[in-house]
């Protein structure tokens, strides 16, 4: 099926929001593994699995509406160089996919695809929901508790 080129290209934006949260959730995941934050390495490393699949639904769709992904294309990284840079950046990372997906969305509902719509409301709500809160719950505890023992509780308990 042939899909709208404003539709497509909004998809390919998405991909490469998608595939630069993979490779910033990795090397934060591997930063966190590298300190002994073994709760916030298990966390993240989960989020780079999250993108990987957000990105598979992106790609699939592309495909099935006779588009070429195109993988070259990814956004900057913001690598974090402490624990509190990493979630501050993580996060405006998650703010700028769920505008781009809101935006998406938009512009799905206009071409009428609605197909594509659902599942880009389905990603919006596991970003908005999932990640982003997450991000903020982070920032939070750190504000409350302190650095000390925010990074305290991030240890292993083994």
């Amino acid at each position: 099926m042939k899909g709208k080129p404003t539709v497509i290209a909004q998809l390919q934006k998405l991909l490469a929001g998608e595939l630069a949260a993979i490779d910033q959730y990795f090397i934060h995941s591997r930063m966190y593994e590298d300190w002994g934050f073994h709760k916030l390495f298990e966390r993240i490393d989960h989020e780079t699995q999250e993108e990987r699949e957000h990105a598979d639904k992106i790609i699939k769709r592309m495909l099935f509406l006779e588009a070429t992904p195109d993988l070259s294309q990814r956004d900057g990284l913001r690598v974090g160089t402490d624990v509190t840079s990493m979630l501050k950046n993580d996060l405006q990372l998650e703010y700028e996919v769920v505008d781009a997906l809101k935006e998406a969305i938009a512009i799905c509902e206009q071409e009428q695809d609605y197909q594509t719509r659902e599942m880009l409301e389905v990603l919006l709500q596991d970003t908005e929901e999932d990640h982003a809160y997450w991000l903020e719950r982070q920032l939070g505890l750190i504000d409350r508790l302190g650095m000390s023992n925010y990074l305290q509780s991030q240890l292993d308990a083994s």
